[in-house]
């Protein structure tokens, strides 16, 4: 039996819903809207001021030069550095606006909580609206609330975790993510506890000329067991906004975390999303990136492998269909002895799509032992459209084994023409190439997942007509 993990992942782009807004904050990146951001929450002191030294990094980095397509973000453009919806957060569907309840709704989201999920948080904008939890997350102790309360409730955690995985530091836009961050989720599971069913955090942008900057953070303390889902949505919108999120996640020894990323967003967002864990010894981080939707993306699931005998895998798809970018990959860090990684890229660009790996393995002196393993495949549908690999490597011990592999498919007029005598139409046919290109990687996959990503690239191919 199928399971649908969100209405909202089967459409790439839905209707606008309007609906009234509390507080939106505007004008020109400053101090003084930094400040504004942090006093509308109410923070605490210490909140603010990492904000304020977030936003001097902003203003002294440069702009990433081997990114061109960052060029068209023009920051001056984007009239709200935050909004927030006139609704307070609520553990009760009931209790939201009829005109929000109809967007989530839409997106299936109450539904796929009552059949799948144990905990649920959405963010409208730039702020947590609707948070619940299942009576089995409480009794277990797992602790998962929006990023807001989590800064007033739990300051001692936060503190730890914070900015530590990924700083502000690290380049210009994680800066600007640090200064102007709003919403997300504070997940913390306990020693020893193997969470038997997903949590989901859903982020919608509701606005056009908007920023969001969402800060995710994921700590597995030793021995524990996670999968969070991320899911992505916009309605169509006339003119872009800017999404600059943030994954922060933290594997304690022996602990697992598998993060799914479900990114489905309308055709005028432009995605720059960091994420990057750390895994101690024995633990596991699993990725998974499903980067649909979108004009622009630019992501690049992160591991630091911390830890002795720590694993990573790291599985991204990538669909350009049309005049969109994709700029993705993976980096993974051996900082560790016999740590092992594995990197699964699939990219399908169609009507002048442009897909982009861009990736890193580094093992670091000491690090012995190591395997790592990289596979980059692509498959080209037409002419206009291509697909480019970059990967670095950086082995500074002799006994690493260190692999990469890359690969480039077209779709020819004979196989057409072959499936065409089997009864399928051209379009039928493409989605059926598409779909056995990626099927290898299912079994790696959540059930729920290959869904999902199932019917979203039938969708996505159904317009598709003849191959140049």
């Amino acid at each position: 039996m199928a399971i649908e993990l969100s209405k909202s992942l089967e459409h790439r782009e839905i209707e606008p819903v309007e609906y009234r807004k509390e507080i939106e904050i505007k004008g020109r990146l400053s101090r003084s809207i930094v400040e504004e951001i942090s006093r509308v929450k109410k923070e605490p002191e210490w909140m603010r001021l990492y904000r304020l030294k977030a936003l001097e990094a902003f203003e002294k980095l440069p702009s990433p030069r081997w990114l061109p397509w960052i060029e068209s973000i023009d920051l001056d453009e984007i009239a709200s550095y935050y909004v927030k919806p006139a609704a307070s957060t609520v553990s009760n569907f009931d209790e939201l606006p009829s005109e929000i309840r109809r967007i989530y709704e839409r997106l299936g989201l109450p539904e796929t909580y009552a059949k799948y999920l144990a905990g649920l948080s959405t963010v409208l904008d730039s702020e947590n609206i609707y948070t619940v939890m299942k009576d089995l997350l409480k009794e277990l102790g797992v602790i998962m609330l929006p990023m807001e309360e989590a800064v007033q409730k739990y300051p001692d955690i936060v503190k730890k975790y914070f900015g530590r995985v990924f700083p502000y530091t690290d380049h210009k836009f994680a800066a600007l993510h640090h200064a102007l961050w709003s919403g997300g989720v504070f997940v913390y599971v306990p020693r020893g506890v193997k969470v038997p069913y997903p949590v989901e955090a859903f982020f919608f942008i509701g606005s056009e000329l908007e920023g969001q900057f969402e800060h995710t953070i994921v700590v597995g303390d030793e021995g524990s067991e996670i999968t969070f889902i991320e899911g992505c949505s916009a309605p169509r919108l006339k003119r872009h906004s800017f999404h600059d999120g943030m994954v922060e996640l933290y594997a304690h020894k022996g602990s697992r975390i598998n993060f799914v990323t479900v990114q489905n967003w309308s055709r005028n967002i432009v995605n720059f999303n960091n994420k990057r864990g750390i895994a101690e010894d024995g633990a596991i981080i699993e990725w998974v990136e499903g980067s649909i939707g979108s004009k622009i993306t630019v992501t690049y699931p992160s591991t630091i492998l911390k830890g002795r005998g720590s694993k990573t895998t790291s599985t991204v798809i990538g669909i350009s269909n049309g005049n969109v970018v994709k700029d993705t990959g993976s980096k993974i860090i051996h900082a560790a002895p016999y740590t092992s990684s594995r990197i699964i890229s699939k990219s399908i660009s169609s009507n002048g799509g442009i897909n982009i790996y861009r990736g890193l393995v580094q093992v670091n002196k000491g690090a012995l032992n190591v395997k790592s393993y990289t596979q980059c495949d692509s498959l080209i549908l037409d002419d206009k459209s291509s697909s480019s690999t970059y990967p670095i490597e950086h082995i500074m011990e002799k006994d690493a084994e260190v692999a990469h592999e890359a690969t480039t498919f077209r779709i020819t007029e004979d196989q057409l023409f072959y499936m065409a005598s089997r009864g399928l139409s051209e379009k039928e046919a493409v989605s059926l190439i598409v779909l056995g290109f990626v099927r290898d990687i299912f079994p790696k996959l959540p059930f729920e997942y290959v869904s999902m990503l199932t019917k979203v690239i039938q969708l996505e191919f159904k317009e598709i007509g003849g191959v140049g």
